[in-house]
């Protein structure tokens, strides 16, 4: 239960950071926050930790967390790499996927079809975090999947943010059906640029939802 509560306190506050709620280096505010979000400093603490862990947080000891926002620069070069990783572990992974794996991945793009269907983004968000860790997995190398799951982790704010970009659950899924197809065929290069291309998009809209988020900051101050 505390682990839920942690979960959903951090995308909340994933959110306002992406979204420039809080000024690239100001302090976050236990009190105020856990007074907010109606819970307890005990899993505010806990989703401090996990935003420290993807890069959007700095804990200072005896000052507490500051928001550290990574500037445009770095986002695309993190997109940039992760677009070439991924694109390994496809490679790989049209090689030695096994059976049990390919019906896992099967699953979860029959999960993420129900979600679109029921309009339930949070929900198709986590089966899209599966269908990537599986396909790490799958490439049958240990260190790339979990330098792949790394800078996961460091981007999934911002892969979480660009879903809600208009009309960017549909296009999604079509991109997931285009890597499992080129899975069952067994065709490394084809998957490696299914997935290449998946994740570049990704940094594509998630450039567009920001400037339309700058865009309206600037309405709002003007």
């Amino acid at each position: 239960m505390g682990t839920r509560i942690a979960d959903s306190v951090r995308e909340r506050i994933e959110q306002m950071i992406v979204t420039g709620e809080f000024a690239d280096g100001e302090r976050l505010d236990e009190v105020k926050l856990a007074e907010q979000f109606g819970v307890s400093r005990t899993p505010l603490r806990e989703a401090f930790q996990s935003l420290a862990a993807s890069g959007l947080v700095t804990l200072e000891a005896r000052r507490g967390a500051f928001i550290r926002h990574p500037d445009f620069v770095e986002l695309v070069e993190m997109f940039e790499v992760m677009a070439e990783i991924e694109a390994m572990c496809g490679f790989r992974a049209a090689r030695r996927v096994t059976d049990e794996q390919m019906i896992a991945i099967g699953l979860t793009i029959d999960a993420c079809e129900a979600a679109i269907a029921q309009g339930d983004f949070d929900e198709y968000y986590r089966e899209n975090e599966t269908f990537h860790h599986l396909l790490y997995e799958a490439s049958g190398n240990r260190f790339l999947a979990r330098e792949a799951a790394r800078l996961h982790k460091r981007l999934k704010p911002y892969r979480r943010l660009q879903l809600r970009a208009n009309g960017r659950m549909p296009q999604s899924m079509r991109e997931h059906r285009a890597v499992f197809t080129a899975l069952k065929r067994a065709d490394s290069k084809a998957t490696a640029a299914a997935l290449r291309i998946h994740v570049a998009i990704q940094g594509e809209r998630f450039n567009d939802l920001m400037a339309s988020y700058r865009q309206m900051a600037s309405l709002k101050t003007g």
